[in-house]
């Protein structure tokens, strides 16, 4: 087995010689940046090689396969090409789902099999000539033995989640499965952890491994205050305003998930008064520096970025960390509120999660062992009353410095003109910000991938019939957690179940955990 290869940082996925149309497809997705297990996985996957992703579910897996996977699938050739191999039947309905979006353009055929659902319809979609096959363990070998599943084509195999088959004691159909396909092929492994038996499996089936090992990051600083707003996507850019004019940051940082959002924000942040300037992949190196060293030099108050853009800053004297789009992994979470809170000094995150994102505010939580605490956001009264509050600091802070004497002369003008008590009311006001309900355009930017509490079954068939979105609803699997969601046109599965909990009568029983 090769010398892992940690990767850490995040590159776009135009750097990843993959075609323009799978480029479009995970645009539309709002996927802009490889995660790292994604970087590293396309990568040597494009090349061929076999891979071992070792990382924690919600790190971006599921694109990380399934990317090359599209952009290896022949659609004249009507053999299934790929097979995907997942522990359970929501994972499986979850990953061909998203395969399918990333494959949108292509029109690939994928059909999800798993346990729970009458046999007899997967055999008969499988008569559809399906080229990419996701599944569970029990029935794709049930297939496999019933010879309705053919896999003498398959070019590529993945096994996901390996460690959870291997609690879920699916070991010895992953053997048998493995010795079903031709040795001639591609294996790509993904496990959060590498005991024995998977280790076994990789030195028996796999060929000079290339390892790709993505340590998730538990929060190490404890003086940032995490905070998470709960809102529409349409209110986000109003809440934050309130929010800048509350909170009153010295030099913050907002991050965006997409090259347009950063360009919008910084626009619309200026037409509210604020001094913002935005930075992302597509400015020169000399402009990027530019607006860097402004930042750094206080000229410049908020600086919007992308992941890739804002990639190494090591700025100090960032008070706040604003994630106007949540990120679609626990990496990037924690590369970004890492911008604030050092040296000693505290620093605040805020997490914009609309309500579909809440699956994907948890598996941070999960992995980051730190839970965010819930932000109402301030109302326009309490902006106001909020700017107020700074505006006495402010001229508390003039008055304790004691560098008036240049302007002793003026006041006393003016005290003789006007009341005291109305001359401090309008340095106060004139310090104070007043609500700015500018319109600003900002275009809503596609949620990630919902990460509903609904399950359900039908892992139904995803072709090309007449160019139909996919029978099973649902997303993608970006860094997603909580439950995962499924629909389709199969029976509905209960709540936690798991391929091995219903097997058909020609498996024998499982024992299995319980959901993450």
């Amino acid at each position: 087995m090769k010398k892992q290869r940690r990767l850490i940082s995040l590159t776009n996925f135009s750097d990843l010689n993959i075609s323009e149309s799978t480029q479009r497809a995970l645009a539309k997705m709002g996927f802009e940046e490889a995660t790292p297990i994604q970087e590293g996985t396309v990568r040597f996957g494009m090349e061929g090689r076999d891979v071992i992703g070792q990382a924690q579910t919600g790190t971006g897996k599921t694109a990380a396969f399934g990317i090359p996977i599209i952009e290896k699938v022949d659609i004249r050739n009507t053999a299934v090409q790929a097979l995907v191999i997942a522990p359970t039947r929501e994972l499986a309905i979850q990953v061909s789902e998203e395969i399918y979006r990333i494959g949108a353009d292509k029109r690939v055929r994928i059909l999800s099999v798993y346990g729970g659902q009458e046999i007899g319809r997967q055999i008969r979609a499988l008569r559809n000539n399906p080229q990419i096959i996701v599944g569970t363990p029990g029935r794709i070998l049930d297939h496999i033995k019933r010879k309705t599943l053919k896999l003498d084509g398959v070019q590529t195999l993945v096994l996901d989640e390996a460690d959870e088959m291997l609690n879920m004691g699916f070991i010895e159909d992953i053997n048998t499965i493995l010795a079903s396909v031709p040795a001639e092929r591609q294996t790509l492994l993904f496990s959060a952890t590498m005991p024995g038996p998977i280790r076994k499996i990789a030195e028996t089936f796999m060929k000079n491994p290339e390892m790709v090992k993505i340590k998730s990051k538990e929060m190490t600083v404890e003086n940032i205050e995490q905070f998470f707003v709960k809102s529409q996507e349409r209110e986000k850019f109003d809440i934050l305003s309130r929010l800048l004019n509350v909170q009153q940051p010295e030099l913050a940082i907002i991050f965006g998930r997409t090259k347009r959002r950063v360009d919008e924000l910084s626009q619309a942040l200026g037409i509210r008064g604020y001094i913002a300037e935005g930075i992302h992949g597509d400015l020169t190196q000399a402009k990027r520096m530019s607006v860097l060293k402004q930042f750094k030099e206080g000229k410049v108050d908020i600086l919007v970025a992308t992941d890739v853009a804002a990639r190494g800053l090591d700025i100090s004297g960032v008070t706040h960390v604003y994630n106007f789009d949540i990120p679609q992994d626990p990496e990037s979470y924690v590369h970004r509120i890492g911008r604030t809170g050092r040296a000693g000094k505290s620093g605040v995150a805020i997490t914009f999660v609309t309500p579909r994102e809440m699956g994907y505010l948890r598996i941070v939580e999960e992995t980051t062992k730190k839970q965010m605490t819930p932000l109402n956001p301030p109302s326009s009264d309490e902006a106001i009353l909020g700017q107020q509050r700074v505006a006495v600091e402010q001229l508390t802070e003039i008055v304790t410095k004691n560098e008036l004497s240049d302007y002793t002369h003026l006041a006393a003008d003016l005290l003789e003109k006007f009341e005291a008590k109305d001359l401090v009311a309008a340095a106060l006001r004139s310090l104070t910000r007043e609500p700015n309900d500018t319109p600003v355009s900002i275009s809503e930017e596609r949620p990630l991938p919902s990460r509903g509490n609904s399950r359900g079954g039908g892992g139904g068939y995803k072709g090309n019939r007449s160019g139909g979105r996919p029978s099973s609803g649902g997303g993608g699997r970006g860094y997603g957690g909580g439950a995962r969601r499924s629909g389709g046109s199969g029976g509905n599965a209960p709540s936690g179940s798991r391929d091995g909990a219903r097997r058909d009568s020609s498996s024998r029983s499982r024992t299995t955990k319980s959901d993450r």
